[in-house]
């Protein structure tokens, strides 16, 4: 079956950074957009970035652009989330996803098909 697991969480200062990876397996991973979202503590899950198929475009959300990029190695069937300048507000538990549809991002997690078990990402101040 259809597995993804995230990897690279943990505990991180306020201003710092982490990577994020997600790697897929018994999919053809090339075929899929893929995307992250988190879940903060006591709140919804929410988007944050998602990339198509050939990683030729991104989408971000705005409360991470400019600090967050999302890429993909295909040959590797893994997508990354590279997170700088991080803030106490990003601390969630960070889920990858992935869509069939794979010629377009979305932002709706209804229109992803196969979820990871989520890593945890804790900011201190």
């Amino acid at each position: 079956q259809v597995q993804l697991v995230e990897s690279g969480g943990g505990l991180v200062q306020a201003g710092g950074s982490l990577r994020l990876s997600c790697a897929a397996s018994k999919l053809t991973f090339s075929n899929y957009a893929m995307g992250w979202f988190r879940q903060p503590p006591g709140k919804e899950r929410e988007f944050v970035a998602a990339i198509i198929w050939s990683g030729g475009s991104t989408y971000d959300t705005d409360s991470v652009k400019g600090r967050f990029t999302i890429s993909r190695d295909n040959a590797k069937n893994t997508v990354y989330l590279q997170m700088d300048s991080l803030k106490p507000e990003d601390t969630a538990v960070y889920y990858c996803a992935a869509s069939r549809n794979g010629r377009y991002f979305t932002r709706s997690a209804i229109n992803y098909d196969y979820w990871g078990q989520g890593t945890q990402v804790t900011v201190s101040s």
